[in-house]
Formats: C-alpha cells, sequence, structure tokens
C-alpha cells in the first residue's frame, strides 16, 4: 500500500476520484480496511459511544483516544490516519491545543487531526497548520457540542444556518484545513459547498456530492444493534452472526461437544 499524503487527496478531488474514510478503532479493524482499499482511517470519538458504552461522545479522554489511535496504526502502518481530538482538549487554549494534537503526531504517529467546528476554530486550524499539524475540518452537525444543539438534527436547513455553513467552510479552507467534513447537511447544500471550495469535502449524511464519505465501522457491517443512522447502509450483519456463533458456542460447551479430541492435547 502506497503512503498517502494531505497532496494526494487534493489531487483525487481535481481529478473527480471520490476519498473513502472509514472510522477504526483497533489493529484488526485498521489492518481490513486498509486491504480493502479505504484510503483514510478516522480514530474517531465515536469509539466512545460504538466502543466504551457512553451514550454520547464527550466523555472520551485524550489518553484514551491515543490508545486506540496507536492500535490503528499497529495494524496499518502505512494509512493515512486522522486522528478526532476529544472534546475539552481544544477548546481551553490555542497552546494546550497545539500539545494535544502533536501528541498524537508525536506518540500515536497519526498524520493529522480533526477538530470540529465552523468558523470561529479557523484560528486554532491555522495556527495547528502553522506547527506542522496537517487538520480535518469538520462542519455542520457538531456531536460534541449536542447537549447545547438540543440533539442531532440536520443543520443548513434555513436560507440563514445555509449561508453560515458556507462561510464556515470558506473560513476553515483559508485557515488552512487539508480537508472538511460535512455531517447531517442536505445534499444539495453540501454539494453546492463542495464545488466551492478546492479541498476536499467528506460527507456523512451529506449526500453523493461531496468528494468523499465516511462511516462508521459499526454501522457499516452491522455491529452496532441498537439503531441504524439514515445516512448509514449496512453491507453485513456481523452482529447477528457474532451472536450466533456465541450461542453456538455456549451450546457446545453445555452439551459437552466442546473440546472435542481435536482441541484438546
Amino acid at each position: 500500500m502506497k503512503k498517502w499524503t494531505v497532496s494526494h487527496f487534493r489531487k483525487m478531488k481535481e481529478e473527480g476520484e471520490k476519498i473513502v474514510m472509514l472510522t477504526t478503532y483497533d489493529a484488526p479493524a485498521a489492518a481490513l480496511a486498509a486491504a480493502a482499499g479505504v484510503e483514510l482511517l478516522l480514530v474517531g470519538d465515536s469509539l466512545a459511544m460504538t466502543v466504551l458504552g457512553h451514550p454520547n461522545t464527550l466523555p472520551l479522554t485524550l489518553e484514551e483516544s491515543l490508545c486506540f489511535a496507536k492500535a490503528v496504526r499497529r495494524g496499518a502502518p502505512d494509512a493515512f490516519v486522522v486522528a478526532d481530538l476529544p472534546f475539552l482538549t481544544f477548546q481551553i487554549s490555542p497552546e494546550e491545543t497545539v500539545r494535544n494534537a502533536g501528541r498524537f503526531l508525536q506518540e500515536a504517529l497519526s498524520d493529522a487531526v480533526k477538530l470540529e467546528g465552523g468558523a470561529e476554530t479557523a484560528p486554532l486550524v491555522a495556527r495547528l497548520v502553522d506547527s506542522g499539524i496537517p487538520v480535518m475540518a469538520h462542519a455542520g452537525l457538531l456531536p460534541q457540542r449536542i447537549l447545547t444543539a438540543g440533539g442531532y438534527r440536520v443543520q443548513g436547513r434555513s436560507p440563514e444556518a445555509a449561508e453560515r455553513l458556507r462561510a464556515d467552510a470558506r473560513a476553515l479552507e483559508e485557515a488552512g484545513a487539508f480537508a472538511l467534513v460535512l455531517e447531517c447537511v442536505p445534499a444539495e447544500l453540501a454539494a453546492d459547498i463542495s464545488r466551492s471550495l478546492t479541498i476536499p469535502t467528506i460527507g456523512i449524511g451529506a449526500g453523493p456530492g461531496c468528494d468523499g464519505q465516511v462511516q462508521v465501522w459499526h454501522d457499516v457491517l452491522g455491529l452496532f444493534q441498537q439503531f441504524t443512522p439514515k445516512h448509514a447502509r449496512r453491507y453485513a450483519e456481523l452482529g447477528k452472526l457474532t451472536e450466533q456463533a456465541l450461542a453456538a458456542y455456549v451450546a457446545d460447551v453445555k452439551h459437552g461437544t466442546f473440546p472435542g479430541p481435536e482441541n484438546s492435547f
């Protein structure tokens, strides 16, 4: 697998080639995703919900995120890995933001970080980029602000909200972000924003007009049983298959058919 860089993704946008990003949280998942041809591996703060069992992304700590980012790098040493900056790791001060983001590059060997926010975060993006840290921006629905937003809602429906999103996108591009995630944005608006930028957009619930797409590992594989987001497509039902396999294991142990001679020394 060739080593990707930020310039590759801009070139893909210029040539009209779609970009594929997927969340991964451990070494085996990262290895499988890279082998399948996924170009961007995101160590998303969604792991707080999908892996650690929290109701939202807010409880995830920097140390926890670093641990998972290190595992992803070990599983896919040549992949382009982006690590989410967890809640409160970039809201305190610019100096602390640079220090926290830098740890993902130094300790976890990530290639870039992602942070949520609109035009108000542009100065932070510029500070990180000036420090040599590639940044993927994230606008639209911001899961880390879910408590103040009052729930998970599509963003940019009104003309005023749409114009704010356009302004956010312009500001983040000008600040030096190499890509922009658009989450839960009307498809027509996301396509318009994508056409207006020179950096690639990565959509999640933002329609096919974005330059790439990102989905959550557990949604794609059917591992998250509670619900399936509208933006997701299940390509397998591994959760059900896993439950069936484990039930068969339980039955074999109970009935004394496992372990058999072939499993014994």
